[in-house]
């Protein structure tokens, strides 16, 4: 049976974010999950990289609405070993520098992500 990869991007709702602000932060934590999970393990973690971007890199963006929130899934993540990149904002437009907004987790695979998000809404 083929397993299935995606990533997930959970964004805050709280800050109020324009959309092109929310896309920039989305991609932001998109790419950074994926350089994370390349470097750390080149042989495991490359392989769910190629594996995701075969399968047509699938990704789902969720929303919380808090800071709070976003870390509590950071720590679901961390414990249960899967790779993600906390973003927080550099304050040239919207926001405060240092401002947590975004995360993304994966890609792995998509049931491990599942268990993390599987309770949030899609934004």
């Amino acid at each position: 049976m083929n397993k299935m990869y995606k990533q997930a991007i959970v964004i805050r709702t709280d800050l109020n974010m324009s959309r092109g602000k929310l896309c920039s932060q989305s991609a932001h934590a998109s790419l950074e999950a994926a350089l994370k999970t390349q470097k750390t393990d080149k042989i495991f973690k490359t392989k769910n990289l190629n594996a995701w971007r075969k399968e047509g890199a699938k990704k789902i963006v969720l929303k919380v609405m808090s800071e709070s929130a976003l870390i509590k899934i950071r720590d679901k993540a961390v414990r249960a070993g899967l790779k993600s990149a906390l973003i927080k904002d550099a304050g040239f437009t919207e926001l405060p520098a240092g401002t947590i907004t975004a995360i993304a987790i994966g890609p792995d695979k998509e049931k491990e992500i599942d268990k993390i998000t599987s309770n949030l809404s899609t934004l």
